[in-house]
């Protein structure tokens, strides 16, 4: 069982605090350090941060009988003269008035000041947690029924509705679904839209056994690929990965060096496009970020810190039409796998050679970073899924090793969002192309694991050249659909079953390997025809599109849960049209070979008699954040020490040796979003999830030490005064 030693302390996560400044006093035992939140030993569960200021015997309130006015017992005196008894009763009357007023005055602003906004504070914090914001879970906001108001003040629209963007143009919402959006400029992280009827809206939770994700990646925005984004690397020659074309940027200051890669990020992917996603059936989105987007370090050419305000902006166009985000890593420092998409093409450097455990702390550190941002709670809606590593070669790097890595990571995550249903995202781990067959025992007990597979026939070496224009009734597609199901289906439902939620984070209508730069720059293929007819999809006939569709129906019924890669493909400068159409979402809407309606795919791999494997439809209770979450055992975190005691490519006698950092620079955080005209009252992001909670603690904390302070000397003053009062009676 996990538990509190394995997460990181607070000093691990974060930055030295600074003191508050309390005054000294002679009993300062109730202000401890500030402890790692959620830290646990034993069976305990995580409790309210506000349950010791509320608890009757908690450390901040006196313990009862100790700090109540001790009046006594009524102390024998003379009766006097009927003069004296009156003297004595308007004194007894204006002493029990000053009592009353002065006890007024003290504890009324104690209730108001601590306990009523702590009280509140928790009740609010545990009713957040769950994912169920407000009564338009329901769907009632917009309704679907055109440009209205909502109750709330919230501009929202559905099917026909015109939606304005920040630049002033507009476009006509299309969503034959039910499906609407939502947005208030009053209250920028509203959760409200649903982008169809079948999907829940933002503000309720995700049902993992029952809603399935349909999804798309936005591949090529902000790690550039050279298939999906082939005219940068048509102009300039000899460039092979982002590495080599941020170089040649950096030199042509004529075209604006670097910054072509910014107005990339501006205009590839627009608020329409989102729109268009939701308006297609799809529900989520598959979002590849770069490292770089948090920083570089000497020596790396990559635009940094530039993307990051473009992918705020995603996440807002997400917020607004009731889109999920599954957030992923796509390139780690030293290349977690050698291809142009981690970055760098070339050698693995990650867990991987001399710098492999120096580039693998890199990495969590900027796990660490985004988890900050990501887990705030304005965030955490709409981003229910991190993916930590994209495809590391795990034949190379070792499964141990990465095992390691991945657990020193859920370590850092969770030690940051806590542990259960609705507290941070869902961890995806990927297959690391050794099939999701052998990651069924991956730490056991962990909280809310998912495996990211990702599945294609074009990367097999195989000629691949049997017809797939067979048709357009039930022969379409010849013997690719059936081929998908039996690949796909059945080893995903077992990984459900064993390892637990389980996603194909990628795959195509790529069933051959035909495409412009789909293989590298320059290219190569195995397939045993002409590539011409696969790189021009507006020469396609009816047969070939009905065959393309076929195949991808088939896919996405085998796999049940799906992102497809991906949602755009770049034209080609030679000839100013997609050459790698079968990749291309987008495309196959425009042109007729996606269906507009992704439900139609259930129950074809069974009208194909594809081979089945079927999952039950539940996962147990601890690999959705139930009972029994965070209960690795023992023997399994033992033995995958972080460090790795071995790594590939260097001798064990040398693993001392090898180049590691120490955490002395200085903390490094995201920016967040910027409103005008958001309510004072709102709680708005401020980068970090974990350390807000320890200041918020810290702020309580010494708010309520000086009250109580201030409350005990005048109860002090109180019973010296009943005292006084008493002799003069």
């Amino acid at each position: 069982m996990a538990t509190s030693s394995q997460y990181p302390s607070a000093a691990d996560l974060h930055a030295p605090l600074a003191s508050p400044g309390l005054p000294p006093s002679e009993n300062d035992a109730f202000l401890e350090p500030p402890r790692a939140i959620f830290s646990r030993s034993g069976s305990e569960t995580p409790m309210s941060r506000d349950s010791s200021v509320m608890s009757s015997d908690g450390p901040l309130l006196p313990a009862a009988g100790k700090s109540e006015v001790d009046f006594g017992a009524h102390q024998p005196h003379n009766n006097g003269s009927g003069k004296a008894g009156r003297r004595r009763l308007v004194l007894g009357a204006a002493a029990l008035g000053v009592l009353a007023l002065v006890a007024l005055a003290v504890i009324l602003p104690v209730y108001f000041t601590v306990i009523r906004p702590n009280q509140n504070n928790s009740s609010s914090a545990s009713s957040s947690g769950s994912g169920s914001g407000s009564d338009a879970g329901s769907g009632s906001v917009g309704g679907g029924s055109g440009n209205t108001e909502s109750p709330t003040g919230a501009t929202s629209g559905g099917d026909g509705s015109i939606v304005r963007m920040a630049d002033g143009t507009q476009f006509t919402y299309q969503n034959k679904f039910g499906g609407f959006w939502v947005s208030d400029p009053k209250d920028p992280f509203i959760n409200n839209a649903r982008p169809n009827l079948w999907t829940p809206p933002l503000n309720t939770s995700w049902d993992w056994e029952k809603d399935r994700i349909n999804g798309v990646n936005l591949g090529g925005l902000f790690v550039i690929e050279p298939f999906i984004t082939p005219y940068f690397f048509e102009k300039y020659p000899g460039t092979i990965d982002e590495w080599t074309l941020s170089e040649a940027m950096a030199a042509d200051t004529a075209s604006g060096g670097l910054s072509q890669l910014e107005k990339h990020y501006d205009t590839f992917i627009t608020e329409q496009d989102i729109a268009q996603i939701a308006g297609a059936g799809l529900n989520w989105i598959r979002l590849p970020i770069p490292y770089w987007a948090v920083e570089t370090w000497p020596g790396e050419p990559f635009l940094a810190k530039t993307s990051w305000k473009y992918i705020l902006r995603i996440f807002d166009w997400c917020r607004k039409y009731g889109l999920r985000i599954k957030l992923d890593l796509h390139t780690i420092p030293g290349s977690q796998n050698g291809l142009n998409h981690s970055g760098k093409f070339g050698q693995v450097n990650f867990l991987n050679g001399v710098m492999g455990i120096a580039n693998a702390q890199r990495a969590l550190e900027y796990i660490r970073v985004i988890t900050q941002f990501i887990a705030q709670e304005q965030y955490t809606d709409v981003i229910q899924m991190f993916g930590i590593v994209n495809e590391a070669l795990v034949d190379t790097i070792g499964k141990d090793q990465i095992t390691s890595f991945h657990l020193q990571a859920y370590n850092i995550i969770r030690g940051i969002t806590g542990v259960g249903e609705g507290k941070g995202p869902h961890i995806a781990i990927g297959d690391g192309f050794i099939g999701i067959n052998a990651w069924s025992n991956f730490l056991r007990g962990g909280d809310r694991f998912v495996m990211d597979t990702h599945v294609y026939l074009a990367f097999g070496g195989g000629p691949n050249n049997d017809p797939i224009a067979t048709g357009t009734g039930a022969s379409a597609g010849g013997p690719w659909p059936k081929i998908a199901c039996n690949a796909w289906g059945p080893s995903l439902n077992d990984s459900r079953s064993s390892f637990g939620p389980t996603v194909a984070g990628e795959f195509s209508n790529g069933y051959n390997d035909c495409g412009l730069f789909l293989k590298g720059v320059p290219g190569s293929h195995t397939y045993g025809g002409d590539c011409s007819l696969f790189q021009d999809a507006t020469n396609w006939n009816e047969t070939m599109k009905a065959g393309v569709m076929a195949f991808a129906m088939a896919s996405m019924d085998a796999l049940q849960d799906w992102f497809f890669w991906t949602w755009k493909i770049g034209n080609s400068t030679a000839n100013n049209r997609v050459e790698s159409p079968l990749w291309s979402y987008k495309l196959g809407l425009d042109l007729g070979f996606m269906p507009t309606d992704p439900r139609k795919a259930l129950g074809i791999c069974a009208s194909l008699g594809a081979d089945s494997s079927p999952w039950d439809g539940t996962f147990q209770s601890w690999m959705l954040g139930g009972a029994g979450a965070d209960q690795i055992s023992p023997s399994s975190s033992s033995a995958h020490p972080w460090p790795p005691t071995q790594i590939a490519g260097v001798p064990a006698a040398s693993m001392q040796f090898l180049p590691t950092y120490t955490p002395t620079g200085s903390v490094v955080s995201l920016p967040v979003p910027t409103f005008t005209g958001v309510a004072t009252t709102m709680s708005l992001p401020d980068g970090w999830a974990n350390s807000g909670i320890v200041l918020e603690h810290l702020r309580r904390f010494r708010g309520v030490r000086i009250q109580m302070r201030l409350m005990l000397s005048v109860l002090r003053f109180l019973r010296q005064f009943v005292v006084v009062m008493g002799l003069l009676l």
